[in-house]
């Protein structure tokens, strides 16, 4: 009788102890899906870090699965819907992919918004993002919200100013980038970067505009050899990107791994996206000066010109959203007011 009570008491108590497992130590895979290789730089300097930081801080409990490359299927275009639909637990994309989805989001293209380098200008789209735009995010957790570097020509031919740009057939990013092509003369063709060197190799482009830092990944200075960048701080243009997550999947955490996503959410994220895109343009133009490429760097005069010809742009956008019920003009004030107040 002793032995049974013995062995029942100790049945209770291994119960208890698996009954408290999964609240103390609950353990989840997360996959997470993005499109370029995994020795770009975003990939190798932020996402690869953010997900061995998470795994980290959460004690080995939470697992990131990494697929690069559009391993999982699909486009870039379908990335925000692949975290939103839960097809990818996190994703990583550009937003200009998916052309009048992210109106209040699309200000920080407009041509000369950024100053100060990625980090600066992601700390204040983030910022903006928040107070500005969360309605855009609400189907999804936001990780970190951020642009890349100063945007800039990579053609076959030099551009040497505004005249020699024009009747160029100009890979663009975004709807926004696509008409700011026009204005200036060139052929927009829009695609995102991963189509960028199978179009310059054809023949279907003749030059591209995307920062410093993707240029190695698709193989840019070895394709081209003018790259056209602009007086001053502010880079032509830049497009913007989300790090999201699956709603469903990050209210299923307990509330301790919940916290670890949390610290590692946010404006510092952000901002940690942006020193990866920092540190790319130095490696990416690092590389095509080793290639004895051409660097054309228009001077305050001739980059004044391209200012004032691609000015109507933000009018456009202005209009337009004026047209969907959004005040656009308050927009764009406060993106210019959030960049200078971040700008070094």
């Amino acid at each position: 009788m002793q032995l049974f009570r013995r062995s029942l008491l100790a049945s209770v108590a291994a119960l208890s102890v698996l009954a408290a497992v999964p609240a103390q130590a609950q353990t989840v895979t997360l996959r997470l899906h993005q499109f370029l290789p995994p020795q770009a730089a975003i990939p190798a300097k932020a996402i690869i870090p953010w997900a061995k930081k998470v795994e980290a801080e959460s004690g080995g409990r939470i697992k990131i699965q990494l697929f690069h490359a559009m391993q999982m299927g699909g486009t870039p275009p379908q990335l925000f819907d692949q975290a939103r639909d839960g097809v990818a637990d996190i994703t990583w994309t550009v937003l200009g992919y998916t052309p009048g989805r992210f109106n209040k989001s699309e200000v920080f293209e407009l041509p000369f918004m950024c100053s100060g380098g990625s980090e600066a200008c992601s700390r204040a789209f983030h910022e903006y993002v928040e107070k500005n735009a969360a309605d855009e995010f609400k189907t999804v957790k936001l990780l970190a919200a951020h642009t890349h570097g100063p945007g800039l020509f990579h053609t076959k031919q030099p551009v040497t100013g505004l005249e020699s740009l024009r009747g160029m057939k100009i890979r663009g990013g975004s709807r926004i980038i696509n008409n700011m092509l026009v204005k200036l003369g060139a052929t927009p063709v829009g695609m995102p970067v991963p189509g960028v060197t199978d179009a310059l190799t054809k023949g279907v482009i003749d030059g591209t505009t995307i920062p410093w830092e993707v240029t190695p990944s698709v193989k840019i200075a070895e394709l081209v050899k003018n790259h056209t960048t602009f007086a001053g701080k502010d880079g032509l243009y830049t497009q913007t990107f989300a790090f999201s997550m699956n709603r469903a999947a990050y209210d299923k955490l307990p509330a301790d791994l919940k916290k670890v996503i949390d610290n590692n959410s946010g404006v510092e994220a952000a901002a940690m996206f942006g020193r990866a895109m920092d540190e790319g343009d130095k490696v990416g133009r690092d590389i095509a000066v080793k290639a004895g490429n051409h660097i054309v760097a228009l001077d305050a005069a001739e980059t004044q010109r391209w200012r004032r010809t691609a000015a109507t742009v933000e009018t456009d956008w202005v209009n337009e959203m004026k047209g969907k019920g959004i005040d656009g003009a308050k927009l764009a004030a406060d993106a210019h007011a959030l960049v200078a107040k971040h700008a070094k």
